[in-house]
């Protein structure tokens, strides 16, 4: 029979599970940070411009669908749209972390900079609300070191090699790496269609209409949300 301070004892701390999911989410973007650095470079930004995009901006998809447009040659208010369009998503995550994330106004905005899908993910799987903090800090600092270390690694590794990056298929890890970081969201059905809308209408605007607009018109496909289970 359990004795009531044996009842009441407390379960092991979360952290180091915490400390297993940072560390193994952080590496697993590894590649796509080396692969963004060299979507950089071949898009025409300079190494310091790729790594202050990298610190300053830090959102991975954002990113890659920017520097995706620049590179094919949609101008500075096309990137910086498309970027925005997809960064809205943290505006959810925002919501979802804001009341574990309680202080005063200056340390709320650093730790809102982390706010990607990583450290969402860890820090709202906790249970409890220190936990959860820890989790999403824990997630966020690992990715966002992780990410600019492989950015720089990406623009001076490959900055002149453009042989070996078509060599080793490397540049097809850019448009690879973008479908892996938007793959994750297509998990529902209603998400595959908006997706899928989406593709066809970019797919079809890419002959007729400037570089950089079929992304931006591709995100009309969203007014399909909430329709498509009426409509089945």
């Amino acid at each position: 029979m359990s004795t009531t301070s044996e009842a009441a004892a407390p379960g092991p701390s979360p952290r180091s599970a915490i400390h297993r999911q940072a560390l193994s989410i952080s590496l697993a973007l590894a590649p796509f940070g080396v692969a963004f650095g060299i979507a950089a470079q071949r898009a025409g930004l300079s190494t310091w411009a790729a790594m202050g995009y990298s610190s300053l901006v830090f959102t991975g998809g954002t990113q890659f669908a920017a520097i995706s447009t620049l590179a094919t040659g949609g101008g500075v208010l096309a990137a910086v749209t498309a970027g925005v369009l997809l960064a809205l998503r943290s505006l959810a995550f925002g919501i979802a972390m804001a009341p574990d994330l309680a202080g005063p106004w200056w340390r709320r905005a650093l730790e809102a900079h982390l706010m990607i899908d990583e450290s969402t993910a860890v820090g709202s799987a906790q249970h409890e609300r220190h936990w959860r903090r820890y989790g999403y800090l824990c997630a966020g600092i690992g990715v966002f070191v992780v990410w600019n270390l492989t950015t720089f690694l990406g623009c001076v590794a490959f900055s002149d090699a453009d042989s070996l990056v078509h060599d080793l298929g490397i540049d097809a890890t850019i448009p690879a790496a973008f479908l892996a970081l938007v793959w994750p969201r297509l998990g529902t059905a209603n998400a595959r269609v908006i997706a899928l809308a989406g593709a066809l209408i970019a797919f079809g605007l890419v002959p007729i209409a400037p570089a950089g607009v079929p992304i931006i018109a591709a995100a009309v496909a969203v007014l399909l949300d909430g329709r498509i289970a009426r409509w089945a």
